[in-house]
């Protein structure tokens, strides 16, 4: 259980940076247009690389690709999972009207439920965390690399 507390700890982190992000952009009614939405890769992004590098402090030797991937992948899903719940809630019980918001800024191409809507954030999310968690990797993978003799 001691290897999953970093992660989920940085996961719920990330989750409550996601909400907070979102609901400052309710405030200003931004919240409907999804160009905003490119922001939490950064936000996700930041968290995963967070969690490697705390891990990757706390492994030192023994600290593997398998280890810091692991550490990735479950951050950015608890991350996702908490921002989707808070997204259906908000979208069914806080503010009802905002699925129909939403649509509008497609000029009502689309005829989706908040199913549809709330499937969509959750692989958004995921596959935001794989991105993330491949790219913050890359940055700490251990080199295999044979110095070369000058």
């Amino acid at each position: 259980m001691k290897n999953l507390s970093l992660p989920i700890r940085f996961g719920i982190v990330t989750s409550a940076v996601l909400i907070a992000y979102f609901l400052i952009l309710a405030l200003f009614d931004k919240h409907v247009n999804p160009a905003f939405s490119f922001f939490n890769a950064f936000i996700t992004g930041f968290g995963v690389y967070e969690a490697v590098k705390l891990n990757k402090l706390h492994l030192m030797e023994s600290f593997s690709y398998t280890e810091g991937f692991k550490t990735g992948i479950i951050t950015g899903f608890v991350a996702t999972l908490l921002f989707t719940v808070f997204f259906l809630l908000y979208a069914t019980e806080v503010n009802p009207r905002f699925l129909g918001l939403l649509m509008e800024t497609f000029n009502g191409r689309f005829n989706v439920d908040i199913g549809m809507v709330v499937f969509i954030v959750a692989v958004m999310g995921l596959a935001t965390t794989v991105v993330a968690t491949l790219t913050v990797m890359q940055l700490f993978k251990n080199s295999r690399n044979i110095p070369q003799n000058s």
